[in-house]
């Protein structure tokens, strides 16, 4: 070793032009609060039950979906329809239970491509955090887009960019 390396001076300038080369770079994070990452097209993210223009459900409990999960995370119950329930379900059938296990979904959204009524999509926003294993169990309640007639403006928010991606299609 020379007297050049035993200071180790050439490891050093090497090491701060390294360092002075990344602080002038553009930095790979961003604020997110303030600023939203923007996702690809096929990004899978949260589960939602469709409504049609009407606000009636979509799903008629076929169960083509939980058959398609992968991880059987969707468990559902069917019933079937009432009178003077027309307003509220497009077909005889509805699921009267619908639930998604968070914790064992895998997003591969084959429970999508399996259903024939378009009932259920995965959205563009995260699954949100919990303390306990029954907040990531959704129910249907959690799981349905609000209202197109009542609740307009949650609507609209909650359908996000899926119109746009429907119709590029």
């Amino acid at each position: 070793m020379t007297f050049w390396e035993s200071l180790y001076l050439p490891a050093i300038f090497k090491g701060m032009a390294i360092t002075f080369g990344h602080m002038f770079r553009k930095k790979p994070t961003i604020n997110y609060p303030e600023q939203k990452r923007p996702f690809s097209p096929v990004f899978r993210g949260l589960h939602v039950l469709n409504r049609d223009e009407e606000g009636r459900e979509n799903c008629t409990a076929c169960g083509l979906c939980a058959v398609a999960c992968p991880a059987e995370a969707i468990t559902m119950e069917a019933a079937e329809r009432q009178r003077g329930e027309e307003h509220l379900y497009r077909e005889e059938k509805y699921a009267a239970k619908y639930e998604i296990n968070m914790l064992r979904c895998i997003f591969c959204g084959l429970c999508e491509e399996a259903c024939p009524k378009d009932a259920i999509y995965l959205s563009e926003t995260f699954a949100p955090s919990d303390f306990t294993r029954k907040g990531f169990v959704y129910s249907k309640e959690n799981l349905l887009i609000p209202h197109p007639v009542n609740e307009k403006e949650k609507y609209e928010v909650a359908k996000g960019l899926r119109e746009e991606q429907l119709k590029n299609k």
